[in-house]
């Protein structure tokens, strides 16, 4: 997780970051930080292990870390066979990459660099059989005339580009790679319409609203029955963007606070608990939410276990950091 001292909206790069008349709102930063304290102990609590990246005053997006690259394979084989796939990211936030890089590095992971516009794990991750990969048209972003009140409208576009498929189709080889297309701006991420889950993540939370007719219908022959489709007030809070954990032989699924409660017991029906956690000033200013706050590097026992690495994770571990902290 990204320390949050510094969370700010700085890029205004997606639609949650800015009013109707397209100024970029202010974040009510003690609000945000006793919402991020609670997330993390919350995941504390149910046998996650938190470290957490440094602020950097200049780089307020380091709060959403899932945008950092992603680590393949997640889990199954030894930490030294792994690599970490940094991110190639917009303009805005690509100073990113150099803090992740060290950080990654700092834990015993080997990186490498994706080419392509690409946003790491929230637009590439496992879903049952599939790598999931979510990908839309990419915009130079900027405001435009329109006819209405107020007489402009911001485009935003999506974050990464159809063309990182011939990268991840490499460095995924021989997993089965399902390439959907993203159609909303304010979903611009993948893992803010579809979040799989389960004891081999074989369901999958989607919000189809958000993908072309083509990418939902492909979507739907995939997962069949394991598909559980959202309604748009539950959308709309990102409940997609949730984060599942396993603890005590039970499996728990992080989501946003105000989900309905009839997808609440679809999800018990499939054996998870849901765990509700309140990060609205994340989604409501920045536009992420749980899983966008969250970079996912595997089972705690599959880390890199050299001496410095684990001296790092030490040092960067949440109780070390913030032991002190009411």
């Amino acid at each position: 997780m990204g320390d949050p001292l510094y969370f700010s909206v700085k890029g205004g790069a997606n639609p949650h970051t800015r009013n109707i008349l397209g100024l970029k709102k202010r974040v009510d930063p003690d609000r945000a930080r006793r919402q991020w304290h609670a997330m993390a102990r919350t995941l504390l609590a149910h046998g996650a292990e938190v470290l957490v990246v440094e602020p950097h005053e200049l780089l307020p997006g380091l709060v959403y870390p899932a945008n950092a690259g992603f680590l393949y394979p997640l889990e199954g084989i030894p930490a030294a066979w792994k690599v970490f796939h940094l991110a190639n990211l917009l303009p805005s936030r690509a100073p990113e990459r150099d803090v992740y890089r060290s950080f990654i590095r700092s834990l015993g992971f080997v990186t490498n660099e994706i080419e392509a516009r690409f946003e790491g794990e929230a637009d590439f991750f496992p879903a049952g059989a599939y790598m999931l990969f979510t990908h839309g048209p990419i915009e130079r972003q900027r405001f435009v005339l329109t006819i209405g009140m107020p007489p402009w409208k911001r485009l935003y576009g999506f974050r990464s580009d159809d063309r990182a498929l011939g990268e991840l189709g490499r460095i995924a080889a021989g997993a089965q790679i399902l390439s959907l297309e993203l159609c909303l701006e304010a979903h611009y991420h993948g893992d803010t319409v579809l979040c799989s889950f389960g004891p081999r993540r074989e369901f999958v939370l989607a919000y189809t609203d958000g993908l072309t007719r083509q990418s939902r219908e492909e979507l739907r022959n995939a997962f069949a029955s394991n598909l559980v489709e959202l309604q748009a007030a539950d959308a709309a809070l990102y409940a997609a963007n949730s984060f599942q954990v396993e603890y005590d032989g039970k499996f728990y699924l992080f989501m946003p606070l105000g989900v309905g409660e009839t997808l609440l017991q679809q999800i018990r029906e499939r054996g998870v608990e849901p765990v509700l956690i309140d990060v609205s000033e994340f989604l409501a200013k920045g536009g992420g939410s749980i899983k966008c706050m969250i970079l996912d590097l595997g089972p705690s026992a599959d880390q890199p276990r050299g001496a410095e690495a684990a001296s790092f994770r030490a040092q960067r571990s949440y109780e070390q950091l913030f032991e002190m902290e009411s």
